[in-house]
């Protein structure tokens, strides 16, 4: 009869324990609201115009600049992605997010700590150790002055029943994954502005030489007007004219050259060269345009270009937030455990009788919190819901930078056509003024006047020639620049 009582109250126990164990969960922190997440932009959008075309086709080589083949720039992109100060601080961005994905990891694992203490107090006659106040052998008691010690080692492990940590491991690593696809997409934007920086200096370079050609040749108008204003053959008024030209284009050659050196400057500040470091820029010829455009873009597009990769990558951290946002209202149990010795007297500490263990796990319910659960959840899930739309306006900006830069490429190589051929009309004017000049059919001044209108023409040329350029490194650019994805990032909201 007993036994049977016994093992009864047993089960009455366990239930009991059932029971108050599910009134507990029912009691936890509801969820009163989750917004649903935006919505990720449709591939249709992921495209350009159909009128849009290009020589070429195509994506851009891993290291893209080659394909110009000047071995002055591709030393200069490889001395900036090296050294640039830029290069180095997103660089030092991966470093600091490896370090807290490292440091929200610990915090899953088992956490032990030694524990020494010596605690020299004086007993208060009216608290808990009061009688041990008197000094009363019999008991030990030889107060009010005792010298405590204790030496033990503890440990607490938090075991995540409901993935909490796991999902704020996954976030880490997510903002992780993005600074290191960030990296290349400041490497990306170094070389491509290097690269716009080194060919502003050479189309200076060449419009220099131009405008000198020019002065020649209206240094040659002012003598002749001036030898004719000598004899009287014409007004004073035309010698100035011309020498008001001259002085125009000898200040076109002063601004050319101020140019330059501001450029140099800016590409040396952004290499990360010091004032005498950045070594002399032999002039080269423009190379003419390699970029290409693919026949579709669609996703890949989201692979190719960085700066949408690292985008992805902070959204699925977001995702992974939301995760334990959610987590947090459930319960939490950790287990924390001591074994070592304590004595209120030192001579005892290190005695069989000393030994203290300590075996404590604790379950924590969330019941009542003032709203603060949900209220992280609900920011939580608005700050994924705001990468979203970045993205998404992101994805958009990046389309429209490829057909615009495409569509400008375009338009440029028909202006350089008809440049071109305008210039081939100018100097077949310009061979027949020498040709009569030479039979002295002509002054040498009408042969000059003709020779100065090839000139423009060419320096207009020059000038279409530096924006396409320019435009054939933005397209570059705007194609990613070689890059590719070693996983694609797929999102998977919560």
């Amino acid at each position: 009869m007993t036994i049977r009582s016994v093992g009864l109250s047993g089960r009455w126990l366990r239930v009991s324990l059932v029971v108050a164990l599910v009134h507990g969960l029912s009691a936890c922190a509801l969820i009163h609201k989750d917004e649903r997440p935006f919505a990720e932009i449709q591939p249709e959008k992921i495209r350009i115009a159909d009128d849009i075309h290009l020589a070429h086709d195509g994506w851009p080589s891993a290291r893209w600049w080659t394909e110009y083949r000047d071995p002055q720039l591709d030393a200069l992109i490889d001395r900036a992605l090296t050294s640039a100060p830029t290069i180095i601080i997103a660089r030092t961005r991966v470093s600091q997010a490896k370090s807290d994905v490292d440091l929200i990891r610990a915090g899953m694992n088992l956490q032990v700590t030694a524990l020494g203490a010596l605690d020299r107090e004086r007993v208060s006659a009216n608290g808990f150790l009061g009688p041990y106040s008197a000094n009363q052998p019999l008991i030990g008691a030889s107060g009010p002055w005792y010298t405590e010690g204790i030496v033990g080692v503890g440990a607490s492990l938090d075991v995540d029943i409901w993935g909490k940590q796991r999902a704020q491991v996954a976030a880490a690593i997510g903002v992780q994954n993005a600074r290191l696809v960030e990296t290349s997409a400041v490497e990306l934007e170094i070389s491509a502005d290097v690269a716009q920086l080194y060919y502003g200096i050479q189309t200076n370079y060449q419009l220099i030489e131009f405008i000198e050609e020019l002065r020649e040749v209206e240094a040659f108008a002012l003598e002749a007007h001036a030898a004719r204003a000598s004899r009287g053959l014409e007004p004073l008024t035309q010698t100035e004219i011309a020498r008001a030209e001259l002085l125009a284009t000898e200040r076109q050659v002063v601004a050319a050259r101020a140019r330059v050196k501001q450029l140099c400057e800016s590409l040396r500040a952004l290499i990360g060269a010091g004032p005498d470091d950045l070594g002399a820029i032999k002039p080269v010829s423009l190379p003419p345009p390699q970029a290409a455009l693919p026949a579709t873009l669609s996703y890949e597009l989201l692979a190719r270009r960085p700066d949408l990769q690292a985008m992805r990558w902070y959204v699925q951290s977001s995702f992974n937030r939301i995760d334990a946002a959610k987590a947090a209202f459930y319960p939490s149990f950790d287990i924390k455990a001591f074994f070592g010795v304590n004595a209120l007297h030192l001579v005892d500490l290190f005695t069989h009788a000393s030994q203290q263990i300590n075996l404590i796990p604790g379950l924590y319910l969330p019941i009542f919190d003032g709203g603060r659960l949900n209220a992280n959840l609900t920011g939580t899930r608005t700050a994924s819901n705001t990468l979203i739309a970045q993205y998404n306006e992101a994805v958009l900006n990046a389309v429209r930078d490829v057909a615009v830069t495409g569509s400008r490429l375009q338009d440029l190589d028909a202006e350089a056509t008809l440049q071109a051929q305008k210039i081939d009309a100018v100097s077949f004017a310009q061979e027949s003024a020498d040709a009569h000049y030479g039979r002295g059919l002509a002054s040498r001044v009408t042969a000059m006047e003709a020779r100065e209108a090839v000139i423009r023409e060419r320096m207009v040329l020059l000038d279409i020639n530096g924006q396409e350029l320019g435009q054939d490194i933005a397209l570059s650019k705007a194609l990613g620049g070689g890059y590719r994805a070693q996983a694609p990032v797929v999102l998977t909201p919560r």
